[in-house]
């Protein structure tokens, strides 16, 4: 359709050049899209003029540089040889260069029509149209949006000429149509719009926009995610009055004037602070705020970011580091405490031993009873080491079959002291025989002396009588377990439901690390049971722990004299010589002769030709180590494969390091301080292995 009316356009007729004008500006106005039809404009435009070039030109102005043209889109007579080149774009550096140039950029932003012959202007104009071979030219502003956009221009390259009232009335129309096109269009300020609009509604973070009243004008989606409030419900409404929170309100007079602030403006900074939404709710932000001009309007600009996921990674943070704080300082105590257990076990080993001798030796009563407390307080101090040790020490756990009581006196002796300086009195009822359960002896320690550091703290600060319960049960269906009772205040509703999560304590800062709870639950939840707490009458807390029991009786855990059958002969290997002769004076109560060795040299030097029929070897001794001297041993020996124990005071220790060994291939372990009834116990144990 428009093919027509460009033709009808282009011919001059009887109508002239303003009707013609009229018909193209009906085009621009119908067309879709202007541009898509500005070449064919042109070219009916150039034709209904007689002239041999339209040109649309495209004028940026630069900040603090004037402007810059380009081409949007021209139409050339190819019939004439020597124009069919494009215009020549005309950069800002050429523009101040030139005086012709410098002063039209002035003229055409008022609008004024810039005609003439070429052989009358001078300078890079001149040149340039005489290389196109343009005789005669005619440009007039083109403006949209009220302001300059581009020039619209008709050269004629054949004659110079004066261009008619008509032809500069037609160009003038068409440059006012292009304008019209152009604002109707979706031109380079409103594609801007767009874009700043998308860019507001598609932000992640919440952006707010005031005037300067504090009126809200701006509320994007994220916004309106972040505060509660809907758009149409917070525009116009004040800022001070919606996202301020409460106490900061309190002598500002509207929105604009807190973010300008008192000696602290928040304008043009980055920083945190706090809001509030529609429910009341304050949370921290993170807010950008800049100033803007419109006009003359000032309005300030708020983009925020809500703090509050970032806060909780960074406490989860700060709890990994506490966790792992504690965990290595738990893997020092349990280094120290390994070296500090295999010192003590030493002398402890030749108190219990001797204590054991003299006992057995007493000419008099009163001898044996002095004899009976010092071995009763001997082995108490070594099974406190243990108990210390195992509590600290990060092993895997190794569940066998355990007796509950023994577990829970143990821990009983590891808390006794805390328990008397505070002045708490502990009644016990451990169900009579062995209750039996498969765990981790030193992990059920752990969790029983859990409860009951928990419970003297949780009396530390009662006046009148301090109580604390300790009972074993045995049910019906199969389940057995302990608990731990105390009369103090309880703990409150509000909170119970928090206890066992990890690093939550109610406990003053530098008593309580919040984990003993959380790792108690852990323990027990790991060996198929579960903890839990109930209110004790009429005040106080009570901590029940239930484990799955297995069939067994007192008897499983009694262990019977051993006889030393076949074993007449032994070999100890100790750098402490007074551990190495207590020993040898326990074994010989028990028909064994022994050598001891203090320094171990090499298999055949030590063994000789005498008859050796067990070795018992400290594990850890300067210059030796008993899993090497065991190793040795059986490459010369391998009948005492089976006649190999190790003599330590870190149990723990050598637990780990023989279980790395080949299962056929382990020796037995004798535990620092020993007493008689433990040496029998190993020697009934390699016995059993020897008639197989």
């Amino acid at each position: 359709m428009h093919e027509r009316d460009i033709r009808e356009a282009a011919r001059p007729g009887a109508d002239g050049t303003t009707v013609a004008a009229l018909r193209l500006t009906r085009l621009l106005r119908q067309a879709p899209d202007w541009q898509r039809v500005v070449p064919e404009v042109l070219e009916a435009l150039a034709r209904g003029t007689n002239s041999h070039r339209g040109i649309l030109f495209r004028l940026r102005e630069l900040p603090d540089k004037g402007f810059s043209q380009s081409i949007a889109a021209y139409w050339a007579d190819e019939s004439l040889e020597g124009i069919a080149g494009s215009p020549t774009t005309i950069s800002q550096e050429i523009a101040e260069a030139d005086p012709l140039l410098h002063r039209l950029s002035t003229e055409v932003r008022q609008g004024k029509i810039f005609t003439g012959l070429t052989r009358d202007i001078e300078g890079f104009l001149r040149r340039d149209f005489e290389e196109q071979h343009i005789k005669s030219f005619l440009s007039v502003s083109v403006f949209a949006h009220g302001h300059l956009w581009g020039t619209l221009a008709v050269n004629d390259c054949v004659r110079e000429r004066a261009w008619s009232d008509d032809e500069v009335a037609t160009i003038e129309i068409i440059a006012m149509a292009v304008g019209d096109a152009i604002e109707r269009s979706f031109s380079e300020a409103h594609v801007s719009e767009i874009i700043r609009r998308t860019m507001v509604k598609a932000s992640l973070d919440a952006i707010i926009v005031i005037d300067e009243t504090g009126s809200i004008m701006e509320f994007n989606p994220a916004a309106e995610k972040m505060f509660g409030y809907s758009r149409n419900e917070i525009l116009g409404r004040d800022l001070l009055e919606t996202v301020i929170p409460q106490y900061y309100r309190e002598g500002y007079a509207n929105g604009a004037e807190y973010m300008a602030g008192r000696g602290a403006p928040m304008i043009g900074q980055r920083m945190e602070t706090v809001t509030q939404n529609a429910s009341g709710e304050v949370f921290p932000i993170e807010l950008t705020a800049t100033e803007i001009q419109v006009a003359d309007r000032r309005l300030i600009f708020g983009s925020i970011r809500d703090l509050r996921d970032k806060h909780r990674a960074e406490e989860e943070i700060n709890r990994q580091r506490d966790r792992l704080h504690q965990n290595e300082k738990m893997a020092a105590m349990g280094s120290l405490l390994a070296g500090v257990s295999h010192e003590l076990n030493n002398p402890l080993a030749v108190v219990v031993a001797q204590s054991t001798l003299l006992h057995e030796f007493a000419p008099d009563p009163q001898t044996k009873l002095r004899a009976e407390k010092v071995r009763a307080a001997a082995e108490r101090c070594g099974r406190i080491v243990k108990s210390f040790l195992g509590m600290v020490r990060l092993h895997p756990p190794s569940q066998g079959e355990v007796d509950l009581n023994n577990a829970v006196r143990a821990a009983l002796e590891v808390t006794a002291y805390g328990a008397r300086s505070s002045g708490i009195m502990i009644e016990t009822d451990l169900i009579r025989g062995a209750l039996s359960v498969m765990a981790d002896s030193d992990h059920l320690t752990q969790v029983a002396a859990n409860l009951l550091v928990n419970s003297q703290h949780a009396l530390a600060a009662s006046t009148g009588d301090k109580r604390i319960k300790v009972r074993t049960f045995r049910r019906d269906n199969g389940k057995c377990g302990f608990l731990v009772e105390d009369n103090g205040p309880g703990i409150p509703i509000n909170i119970r439901h928090r206890i066992f999560e990890s690093y939550f304590t109610t406990k003053p800062v530098g008593v309580g690390t919040g984990i003993g709870l959380s790792i108690s639950k852990s323990i027990v939840e790991r060996h198929k049971g579960r903890i839990w707490y109930e209110s004790a009458f009429p005040t106080g807390a009570r901590f029940v722990v239930e484990l799955p029991a297995v069939n067994g009786g007192a008897d499983s855990f009694a262990v019977g004299p051993a006889s030393a059958s076949g074993i007449s002969h032994a070999l100890i290997v100790d750098d402490e010589p007074d551990v190495a002769a207590s020993l040898s004076d326990l074994l010989l109560l028990m028909g064994i002769k022994s050598r001891c060795v203090l320094t171990w040299t090499t298999a055949e030097e030590v063994l000789g030709e005498e008859e050796i029929d067990i070795v018992f070897s400290d594990l850890r001794m300067p210059g030796a180590n008993g899993l090497a001297i065991f190793r040795e041993l059986i490459t010369k020996r391998p009948d005492l494969a089976d006649r190999f124990v190790l003599v330590t005071g870190d149990m723990i220790g050598a637990r780990a390091e023989v279980d790395e060994l080949p299962a056929d291939h382990r020796p037995q372990i004798l535990e620092k301080p020993f007493s008689t009834l433990d040496v029998r116990g190993v020697l009934a144990v390699v016995n059993d292995q020897l008639k197989r």
